[in-house]
Order: C-alpha cells, then sequence, then structure tokens
C-alpha cells in the first residue's frame, strides 16, 4: 500500500502568463504586494479564486501584512526590525498578525525604517 501524498506547502500565482509557486507562509504577503503594484488587475490572478486569501484576510489585518510585506521586502527578520524599533519581537509579531494595534507614531518609527509611507500601517 502507498504511503499518503502530503499537500503542497505551496499557493500558485500567476502574473499575465507568468505562474509562481509561493509558499503558503508568505502568500498573503505577496498578495498584499500584488494588490499595491503597477499590474493591471486584469492580469493578476490567485489560483482557486483564492479561497486561501480570502481566509487569510479574514485572520489577519491589512496593517499586519502590509507590515510583514514590507519587513520581508526589506530583508529584515523580526528579531532584525525589533531591535531598530527597540521593541520585542514578540510585540513585532502581534502586530504582523493583527493582534496588537499599530499606534500613528510607532507606524512613523517603521516607515521611516522600511521605506515605505506610514499611513499603509495605519
Amino acid at each position: 500500500m502507498s504511503a499518503p501524498m502530503k499537500k503542497p506547502r505551496t499557493e500558485t500565482i500567476t502574473v499575465g502568463t507568468t505562474s509562481f509557486h509561493v509558499p503558503k507562509e508568505i502568500v498573503r504577503v505577496v498578495f498584499v504586494l500584488l494588490k499595491n503594484s503597477t499590474v493591471a488587475d486584469d492580469q493578476t490572478v490567485l489560483a482557486s479564486e483564492s479561497e486561501a486569501i480570502q481566509k487569510l484576510d479574514l485572520k489577519y489585518t491589512r496593517p499586519g501584512a502590509c507590515l510583514q510585506g514590507a519587513r520581508i521586502k526589506e530583508g529584515l527578520t523580526q528579531i532584525d526590525l525589533a531591535a531598530k524599533l527597540e521593541i520585542s519581537q514578540s510585540n513585532l509579531s502581534k502586530m504582523e498578525l493583527g493582534k496588537r494595534f499599530i499606534g500613528k507614531a510607532m507606524a512613523k518609527r517603521i516607515a521611516d525604517i522600511l521605506n515605505v509611507d506610514y499611513r499603509i500601517f495605519l
């Protein structure tokens, strides 16, 4: 008897005619970056009309996803960014997960480090 196959750990994202297999852990970050990109909406298609993305949108907040996306774009780990902000890594994680509010002052500090507009975190 054969062993059951594991479910794939990726989500397929198609931009124009090119498909990318993105790890499920970062698919919501890629989605947020695509939504805010200059690519026309009719060219961006997410696999399975992205039921996965809809679930993630319900689970995570937009500011949290933007924070994680901007952090990854800059090549920083949570520990690196937390150290630069002089906060704990767990507080940063809570912000990314939407469990901790990102205030205006903190948004400005984060934006300075990540080179983005602070308003995306509010």
